[in-house]
């Protein structure tokens, strides 16, 4: 029996607010797990990576214990495995997923470090990626989605929800720290960035990484971000910083950013010597081992050393019966490897919905659609289409937001937005900063707590600044066995205009074709554009809107706008022209060329807009090749993987025995666009250039 005296003395060092046998018996099961995966697992293949968190177990399962909001989102990382323990992660399904068996959070198909979490009454671990730095935008995404939500929609239970990222100190030198952190301060966001230093990047020193080697100090006078910063392995201290962090931002009053130095008591991963290490600083990070520290801190003031050992030899059972359990599951079945890059059906016809993200799983309900047109009598052109299509959806759709660089007061660089700012306000028109990365990682956070948002992006070139978040989101769906997606609408024009130039007039639509779990969208004129966004502002799976800029305004490409409910289904192809002596496969703004050309030439072509490259519409192709018995593809991307190398494989392979000559395509050089507009024209495919190529293959 402890004594008052005892008791009175050493119970006030800890706070509390904590359970410090929960959080103790939290850390032994943590360390249980490292020694397991360390000692036998590793070591016996039985797992292929190990990524310890000796030394950050304690700062992780602070935070996690105050993370008990149903609308918290936390974006973690590869050494966050306390952390997602405190959360609700069983230890079985942490084995699973580290000896990639069923049943864990990817079914085999990600690493076992890489995980993703539905909330089981805290917080939602937000589906991690295997980049450095990644995770922190998607959730600057879900803490703005937890504002709109509580202010916009009226709803009450997100009051008081905040959201949080976890990384190490290699991860503030990433674009990704920087964009979240703009978004985070200017829009004064419920986002606690929490940074676990523990002096290196793997081999890199933390002074190689922000100058000084202490992201806090730096940012100390970080306009709108309240900074902290002490030692993540004394457990008093700790628990008293971190929960001034997370009261400051769930108090509504902005965002902070909370360092906390920890040891890294092993090496980066379980392939990692650390012999780059001096000697005497592995021993100096010994001596700050979190676990002792919690021990003599809870040694006599709430347990004894007898309940200790218990807790310790309880513990370890638990997780090697876990790890047993685990290793007894079954290999995931190889048929089921293809499934979930997309939304799919159950047997009976009905969604099998993801567990987070996106309209569908908050049963949201769109009003009816027809891909029969009402025309109206005047003909508008495709910028005033994609405008009005995205004023209609605004208004029936309460969740659906548009935002990126200049889209709000001045309504766009070429003018789709005008207009909406004034009509739906800030809070759902409204621009960003000049970061890609963060415009996407935004949506993703944005999707993944239940809203639609459709981002634009400039111009095509300026993609290749957010390739990384555009990737991840493509493949969510898979990578997470279909508990999480986020269904975003991405707005990119591209291609040449009055001009062209290296920056502006880039297409490389394949990219995306060829990133699993992205649907791809080009529409040639107003009708399509309209038919097609509005499917793709309602679909479950993320879509690439391209909107070429030499149609935007252009006489050909305007049509009557189609009425508010038509909707125009992914995967079929328009037969623009009926031909019977050459098929014409193209799409964009080509489509124009090759119906000018076909006219020139004098050649009976059937020209074919494909209108979505993912998915295509094979069935209709290989239909007009087997009338035509020629196949023509032309596209404005270059030749060189380009999709209409796709197409031409499965035409020479499905209709090979209807081919009465060579499938051609023509494409652009793999050159960049000119600025010139003599050169211009002389590497994107013309109207004459077309038209000579029609004739010399139908005379074949």
């Amino acid at each position: 029996m402890q004594s008052p005296s005892i008791l009175a003395k050493t119970t006030p060092k800890l706070s509390p607010h904590f359970d410090w046998r929960q959080v103790a018996r939290l850390l032994l099961v943590s360390r249980a797990m490292d020694d397991l995966e360390e000692s036998e697992l590793l070591p016996k293949r039985k797992i292929n990576y190990q990524f310890s968190a000796r030394g950050h177990e304690l700062a992780e399962i602070l935070l996690g214990s105050l993370l008990t909001h149903p609308h918290d989102g936390v974006s973690a990382y590869y050494r966050s495995r306390p952390f997602l323990l405190t959360l609700g992660l069983k230890i079985e399904d942490s084995f699973a997923s580290h000896m990639a068996r069923c049943g864990g959070y990817s079914d085999g198909r990600d690493i076992g470090a890489v995980c993703n979490l539905p909330s089981v009454g805290k917080a939602t671990g937000l589906p991690m990626a295997g980049e450095v730095g990644s995770g922190f935008t998607p959730a600057a995404g879900w803490a703005q989605a937890i504002v709109y939500r509580r202010d916009e929609l009226g709803e009450s239970d997100y009051a008081g929800a905040i959201a949080a990222c976890l990384g190490g100190e290699g991860s503030v030198a990433t674009n990704g720290f920087w964009s979240a952190l703009t978004i985070a301060t200017t829009l004064r966001l419920p986002l606690l960035f929490f940074i676990e230093d523990n002096g290196y990047s793997l081999s890199v020193p933390g002074e190689k990484q922000t100058p000084g080697g202490n992201i806090a100090k730096n940012l100390v006078s970080f306009t709108n971000l309240h900074t902290l910063d002490g030692d993540g392995t004394e457990p008093a201290d700790a628990a008293a910083l971190i929960k001034e962090a997370v009261d400051w931002v769930r108090a509504g009053k902005g965002p902070a950013l909370l360092r906390l130095s920890v040891p890294r008591l092993c090496g980066h991963s379980g392939q990692d010597t650390q012999a780059y290490k001096p000697a005497e600083m592995i021993e100096e990070e010994s001596s700050r081992d979190p676990l002792q520290k919690l021990k003599d801190c809870l040694i006599p003031a709430l347990m004894s050393q007898e309940e200790w050992e218990d807790l310790g030899r309880s513990t370890e059972q638990e997780v090697r019966t876990a790890a047993e359990r685990a290793l007894a599951r079954a290999e995931p079945e190889p048929r089921n490897v293809r499934r979930y890059v997309f939304a799919e059906c159950r047997p009976d016809g009905s969604p099998e919905l993801q567990a987070v993200g996106g309209l569908a799983r908050g049963g949201h309900r769109f009003p009816p659609t027809t891909d029969v047109p009402s025309p109206e009598p005047t003909r508008i052109n495709m910028l005033t289409a994609i405008r009005r299509t995205l004023e209609t959806e605004l208004t029936s759709n309460p969740k659906l937001i548009v935002f990126g660089e200049d889209v709000g007061p001045k309504g766009g660089v070429h003018g789709a937005t005008q207009g909406l700012h004034e009509v739906f306000g800030e809070a759902r028109v409204f621009d960003t900063s000049l970061s890609e990365e963060g415009i996407i990682g935004r949506s993703v956070g944005l999707a993944l707590a239940g809203l639609m948002p459709v981002a634009e992006i400039q111009f095509r070139k300026y993609a290749d600044a957010c390739a990384e978040q555009l990737h991840n989101c493509g493949t969510i769906r898979w990578r997470t066995a279909n508990r999480f997606a986020a269904p975003i609408v991405v707005r990119v024009p591209g291609g040449f205009a009055k001009c062209g130039d290296p920056w502006h007039s880039v297409c490389n639509e394949v990219e995306w074709v060829h990133v699993p779990g992205w649907q791809v969208v080009y529409p040639s004129n107003a009708q399509d554009a309209v038919g097609l966004l509005r499917t793709a502002m309602r679909s479950n799976n993320p879509t690439i809107f391209f909107e070429h800029r030499n149609l935007l305004d252009n006489a050909w490409a305007r049509r009557p706008y189609p009425g508010d409910g038509f909707a125009l289904p992914f995967g079929r192809a328009a037969i623009t022209v009926e031909g019977t002596a050459l098929s014409v496969v193209t799409w964009g703004a080509m489509v124009q060329r090759c119906e000018l050309a076909a006219k020139e030439a004098g050649v009976s072509a059937e020209i074919i807009d494909l209108r979505t490259l993912m998915p295509w519409d094979r069935e209709a192709v290989l239909v007009s090749v087997a009338k035509t018995r020629r196949c023509l593809i032309v596209h404005e991307d270059y030749g060189t993987a380009g999709f209409g190398a796709e197409v031409c494989a499965v035409v020479v392979r499905d209709a090979f025995f209807n081919l009465d000559a060579p499938v051609e395509r023509m494409t652009t050089p793999n050159v960049p666009i000119p600025y010139n507009i003599e050169l211009m024209n002389a590497v994107i495919p013309g109207v004459a250039q077309i038209a000579a190529k029609m004739r010399e293959l139908s005379s074949f």
